[in-house]
C-alpha cells in the first residue's frame, strides 16, 4: 500500500486528530497513522468488570457555550455530539490535607470561586480576588487561548514563577496550599513551574468543569467521524519506524508492517525526543537536537483503577486532590519509600446523567520511572503483547496495597466497597501514550529560562511540523490550541483564526 497524501500525520493523539480535521476541512488529503489498537492517545479508555476507565481525561474545562474549548470543538464539529455531565458548581475540585479535616473547594465561576473560599478564609477576600484577577490577566495574554490573532508572548508573563507569585501574594500558608492544591494538573515544581502554566491549567475549569459520560474516548470517536466526513483516512496498527528523505525534504514514512506513506507535509504527533531520534541527528542543527534531547521531563505516575461493588460507595461529583501535609504541595514527587504516596488525585467515572452510586474510582499519584528500570526494556500493549514477569506484577500489587491504605485514611471503609483493583505504571504510560519515560505532561517548563523549553511546531526540515502536549501545553484545551498553532504554521498565521471566528459567527 503506497499512497500519496498532502498531509501525513504520525500519531492519533488529540493534537494529531484535531490537526487532521482542520487540514481536511481545507481540502487537503490527510492520512493519520497510529501504532496502537486504539486511537486517541490520552483519550483512550479501557474496560474492567464492564466499567469504563479513562487513561488521561478525568474532566474537561471551558465547554460552556461561548467559552474557548466550546468554540474550538464547535469549529471542528464535535461539540454537539458529546455526552457531558457538569460537575459540582460549588466545588468541582476539593483540596484536602492530612493535618486537618477541612475540605477546601474550587468552585465554578470566579465570583463563586471567591465566595466558596471565603467560608474558610473570611479575612482574605482581597487576596483571593487579586489571585483571580492575575489568573484572568495571564490567560488574556495568550491570543490563541482566546481565539484571537496575535504573535509571541510577553517575557514578563513567561518568567513569573508560580510558587514565588503565591509567596508574594500572601503569608497565609494554608491559603497558598489551597490555591495551588490542584497542581497535579501540571505536575508543579517549586523552583521551575511558571505561573502561566498554573493559570492556563486551572482557568478553564473555574469557567466550567465537566465529566465525559462513559469516558473520553467518545471525543476520539467524534473526531474520527469528522475526519472521515472530510475525506481523511486513519489507520491503526501502523507503527512508523522510519522517515525517508529526498534531498532535504521528507518524502515518506515506513511502517513496521512494510507499508510506505508518501506526503507533501508531515506532522509528528509523537514525542519530540523520539521524533528527532527516529529522523536522525544529522538532519538537525546540533544545538537544536542537543537542546531537545536534554529537556527534563515531568514526573511519571502510578494509577489505581478501583471497581466498586454495586450500590456501595456514593458517587461524588467532584475530584479530590489530597496531600499528607500541606507543606508538601510543591514537592510531593520527591518522596521516600516510607513517605510514598505523599499526594494523589482521585476522580470518579460517570456512566449516566443522574448517578447516585459510584461504579469506579481512579486514583493517581507520582511514581518515578527509575523504579521500573528492571523492566525498562519490556513492551506490553494490546497490539504488541509482552510479559514483564511475576516480579513486575508483585511490585504493582505491593504499590497498590500501600496506595489503597493511604486512600482509606481519607475515605474510611472504602476497602469494603472494592470489587477489584487494577493498576498502570510509568511503563504503561510510556507504551500506550508514548510519553518519554512515561511522563505525565511532557517537558518541564522553567520560569527562569522560558525559551529553553520552547518548542516551535515548525522545524528546520521544510515540510516537517510537530504537535501534541510537549510542543505547546498539555491537557485537552492546551493540545487543541497547540494543533491550531501547528496548522496556522501551515495555512498562514492569521488565516485560520480568522476563519474559525468567521465560521462560528455565522
Amino acid at each position: 500500500m503506497n499512497k500519496k497524501y498532502d498531509i501525513v500525520i504520525v500519531g492519533s493523539g488529540l493534537g494529531g486528530l484535531v490537526s487532521a480535521i482542520i487540514l481536511a476541512k481545507e481540502g487537503k488529503s490527510v492520512c493519520v497513522l497510529e501504532k496502537n489498537n486504539q486511537y486517541g492517545g490520552n483519550l483512550q479508555t479501557f474496560v474492567r468488570e464492564k466499567r469504563i476507565f479513562d487513561t488521561g481525561i478525568h474532566y474537561i474545562g471551558g465547554l460552556e457555550k461561548g467559552q474557548n474549548l466550546y468554540r474550538y470543538f464547535s469549529y471542528i464539529g464535535i461539540m454537539d455530539h458529546l455526552k457531558l455531565k457538569k460537575m459540582d458548581e460549588d466545588g468541582f475540585d476539593i483540596i484536602s490535607f492530612g493535618e486537618d479535616g477541612a475540605e477546601y473547594p474550587h468552585a465554578q465561576g470566579y465570583e463563586n470561586f471567591i465566595r466558596q473560599l471565603l467560608v474558610y478564609f473570611p479575612d482574605e477576600e482581597k487576596t483571593i480576588r487579586a489571585y483571580c484577577e492575575k489568573l484572568i490577566y495571564t490567560c488574556d495574554s495568550f491570543p490563541l487561548y482566546n481565539l484571537k490573532r496575535g504573535g509571541g508572548y510577553q517575557n514578563e508573563i513567561l518568567s513569573i514563577n508560580a510558587k514565588a507569585y503565591l509567596d508574594e501574594l500572601t503569608d497565609n500558608e494554608k491559603l497558598k496550599a489551597v490555591l495551588a492544591g490542584s497542581n497535579f494538573l501540571y505536575a508543579g515544581i517549586a523552583d521551575k513551574t511558571p505561573f502561566y502554566v498554573h493559570a492556563l491549567s486551572v482557568n478553564s475549569y473555574i469557567q466550567s468543569s465537566w465529566r465525559c459520560i462513559n469516558g473520553g474516548s467518545q471525543i476520539t470517536k467524534q473526531l474520527i467521524k469528522q475526519l472521515r466526513k472530510y475525506g481523511g483516512e486513519v489507520y491503526k496498527h501502523r507503527e512508523v519506524v522510519a522517515f525517508d528523505f529526498e534531498e532535504d525534504k521528507l518524502a515518506s514514512v515506513k511502517t513496521r508492517n512494510g507499508e510506505e506513506f508518501f506526503g507533501d507535509i508531515f506532522i509528528s504527533n509523537i514525542e519530540p525526543k523520539t521524533t528527532l531520534k527516529m529522523i536522525g541527528e544529522d538532519k538537525f542543527r546540533k544545538s537544536y537536537y542537543s537542546r531537545i534531547q536534554s529537556l527534563e521531563v515531568l514526573p511519571s505516575a502510578f494509577s489505581l483503577y478501583i471497581v466498586f461493588k454495586p450500590e456501595c460507595f456514593p458517587y461524588l461529583n467532584h475530584n479530590y486532590y489530597h496531600f499528607r501535609d500541606s507543606s508538601r504541595i510543591w514537592n510531593a514527587n520527591e518522596y521516600t519509600e516510607a513517605s510514598w504516596p505523599e499526594a494523589y488525585m482521585a476522580s470518579m467515572n460517570v456512566s449516566e446523567e443522574n448517578q447516585v452510586w459510584a461504579e469506579s474510582l481512579t486514583a493517581i499519584t507520582y511514581l518515578k520511572f527509575e523504579e521500573f528500570s528492571e523492566w525498562e526494556d519490556t513492551q506490553n500493549t494490546v497490539s504488541q503483547k509482552g510479559d514483564r514477569g511475576a516480579s513486575y506484577e508483585e511490585y504493582k500489587r505491593e504499590k497498590a496495597e500501600v496506595f489503597i491504605a493511604e486512600i482509606e485514611k481519607k475515605f474510611p471503609g472504602i476497602r469494603d466497597c472494592i470489587l477489584s483493583v487494577h493498576t498502570s505504571t510509568p511503563l504503561s504510560y510510556r507504551d500506550y501514550i508514548g510519553g518519554y519515560k512515561g511522563n505525565l505532561y511532557g517537558y518541564v517548563k522553567d520560569s527562569s529560562n522560558p525559551m529553553k523549553t520552547f518548542i516551535s511546531p515548525k522545524t528546520k526540515i521544510e515540510n516537517l511540523f510537530m504537535t501534541g502536549q510537549s510542543v505547546n501545553m498539555h491537557g485537552v484545551l492546551g493540545v487543541t490550541i497547540g494543533a491550531v498553532a501547528t496548522c496556522s504554521e501551515i495555512l498562514g498565521d492569521d488565516y485560520l483564526i480568522d476563519k474559525i471566528n468567521r465560521e462560528l459567527e455565522q
